[in-house]
C-alpha cells in the first residue's frame, strides 16, 4: 500500500514537472505558431502578412531565449541539484584611470555614465552566449519538450477516449491513461541532459570570461598600484621628508653656532638627533606598511603569529604548512588576514579570533573566525571587496558567513604548490 501511495505521489509531481517543462520549452514555438497564424489570418495580400510575423518571431525569439533559458536552469537545479553554469559576460569593475578615462572592460569613455552605458550595451548584445541561447531553445522543444508532452498527451487520449461510447476509443483512452501514469515520474527527466548538453558555457565563452576576469583583474591593480605610490609619496613628503629638511637646516644652524654659541649648538644637536629617531622609527613604519620584514624573514606564518601579538584581540594561530611560500601569495594572504582582523576589532567589536592555516588538494587554506556581532558584507570599494580582487590574482576564492549577531567566519582559498 505504502508504495501505490508514494508511485501515485511521484507521478503526480512528474505530471506536474513536465507540465512546466512543456510550458517552458515551447513558449517560442508559441511565439512562431502566433506569428504563422497573424499572417494566415491577414491574408497574402496585405502586405502586413509578411513583415509583421518576421518581426514577431525575431522580437520574440531574442526576447524569450535568455528568460526561458534561465528558468530552465533554475528548475534543473531546483529539480535535481545539478546546477548549469550560466556562462553570461559580467559587469566589470568601471574604473577611472589615471589620464582621467574611464576604463569598462572594452574601451575607454570620458564619462563614468557613458562607461556604464556602453559596457551595458556590449555585453548584452556581444554576449556569445546569445548564440547558444538561440540554438537551445530551438533544440529543447523537440528534445525534452517532445518527450515531456508525453504524459499530457496520454491524458488527453484518455479524456477523449473515455468520453466517447463505443470500445475502440475507450480501449484508447485506458491506453492513453495507462502511458500516462506510467511516463509522468520520468517524462520531465529529459530536461536535465538536454540543458547540460546544450546550455553549459563553450570552451569560446569560458576562455572569452577569463579574458574579461583577467583584463578586469589588471584594472585593479593598476588603481590598486597607483594609490599605493600616492599613499607612498605622502607618507613620505608629510612625514620622513619633511623631518629630514627639518634636520638638515638644524645641522646647518648648528654649524653655525658651534664657535659663536656652544650651548645653543648643543641643543639644535639633540634635537635633530630625536628628529633623526623619529624619521628612521617613520620609515621603518612605512616600510613595515609595505612588506613587514618578519614576512620577507621568517615567513608566512611567523608573520601571522607575529600580527596576532599585537593585535588587541584574543588570537589564536593554527597552522599546518611550509615555513615559506611564493612571496606575492604570503604578502597577499598576510595583508588579508591583517584586513580581516581590522574589521573584527572596528567593526565587530569581537574579543577572540582564531586564525587557521592549513593545506588541502588544491593549495593554502586560511580561516578567520571572530566573535564579533556580524553582518558582515561586500561593498563596492570596501576592505572585502579589495581583499577578493587581491586573491583573484591568484585564482583564489574568498568565502564569508556573517549571520547578524556573528560569528564571523572568512575562508581564504588559494592555489599554490608546497615544497
Amino acid at each position: 500500500m505504502r508504495q501505490v501511495v508514494s508511485w501515485g505521489i511521484g507521478a503526480c509531481v512528474g505530471f506536474v514537472r513536465a507540465c512546466a517543462v512543456v510550458i517552458v520549452s515551447m513558449l517560442v514555438p508559441a511565439v512562431w505558431a502566433a506569428a504563422v497564424a497573424l499572417g494566415i489570418r491577414w491574408g497574402a495580400g496585405n502586405p502586413w502578412s509578411w513583415v509583421a510575423p518576421l518581426v514577431l518571431v525575431g522580437v520574440g525569439t531574442l526576447g524569450l531565449s535568455r528568460p526561458v533559458c534561465r528558468t530552465v536552469r533554475f528548475l534543473v537545479a531546483r529539480w535535481t541539484g545539478t546546477v548549469v553554469p550560466a556562462g553570461y559576460r559580467k559587469a566589470g569593475p568601471v574604473t577611472r584611470m589615471s589620464t582621467g578615462y574611464w576604463w569598462n572592460g572594452f574601451g575607454y569613455e570620458r564619462t563614468s555614465r557613458d562607461a556604464l552605458l556602453d559596457q551595458k550595451r556590449r555585453i548584452r548584445w556581444q554576449d556569445p552566449a546569445n548564440r547558444r541561447d538561440l540554438r537551445f531553445t530551438g533544440i529543447v522543444p523537440f528534445t525534452a519538450g517532445v518527450v515531456a508532452a508525453v504524459p499530457l498527451a496520454g491524458v488527453a487520449a484518455a479524456v477523449l477516449g473515455l468520453g466517447r461510447p463505443g470500445v475502440a476509443p475507450r480501449l484508447v483512452g485506458i491506453l492513453g491513461l495507462v502511458v500516462a501514469i506510467a511516463a509522468a515520474p520520468y517524462a520531465w527527466r529529459a530536461i536535465e541532459p538536454v540543458a547540460v548538453r546544450f546550455l553549459r558555457p563553450s570552451p569560446a565563452m569560458v576562455l572569452a570570461d577569463r579574458v574579461d576576469e583577467l583584463t578586469a583583474q589588471r584594472a585593479d591593480t593598476t588603481v590598486a598600484q597607483a594609490a599605493e605610490i600616492r599613499r607612498i609619496e605622502r607618507d613620505l613628503h608629510d612625514g620622513a621628508q619633511a623631518r629630514l629638511v627639518s634636520l638638515g637646516l638644524s645641522l646647518a644652524t648648528a654649524e653655525k653656532l658651534m664657535d659663536s654659541h656652544p650651548d645653543q649648538a648643543k641643543a639644535l644637536m639633540r634635537e635633530a638627533r630625536a628628529g633623526a629617531a623619529t624619521s628612521l622609527t617613520e620609515l621603518r613604519e612605512l616600510v613595515r606598511g609595505i612588506s613587514p620584514p618578519v614576512l620577507s624573514e621568517r615567513g608566512l606564518v611567523d608573520a601571522v603569529r607575529a600580527l596576532a601579538l599585537d593585535n588587541p584581540l584574543d588570537v589564536t594561530v593554527d597552522a599546518d604548512v611550509p615555513p615559506r611560500l611564493d612571496a606575492p601569495i604570503e604578502s597577499a594572504v598576510y595583508f588579508g588576514i591583517a584586513e580581516l582582523l581590522t574589521n573584527a576589532v572596528k567593526h565587530a567589536h569581537a574579543t577572540r579570533a582564531r586564525i587557521s592555516l592549513t593545506r588541502d588538494d588544491t593549495g593554502l587554506v586560511v580561516e578567520v573566525q571572530d566573535d564579533g556581532r556580524g553582518g558582515a558584507g561586500e561593498r563596492a570599494g570596501g576592505g572585502l571587496a579589495g581583499l577578493r580582487r587581491r586573491l583573484a590574482v591568484f585564482d583564489g576564492r574568498l568565502e564569508i558567513t556573517s549571520p547578524a549577531g556573528g560569528p564571523t567566519h572568512v575562508t581564504m582559498m588559494v592555489p599554490c604548490a608546497f615544497s
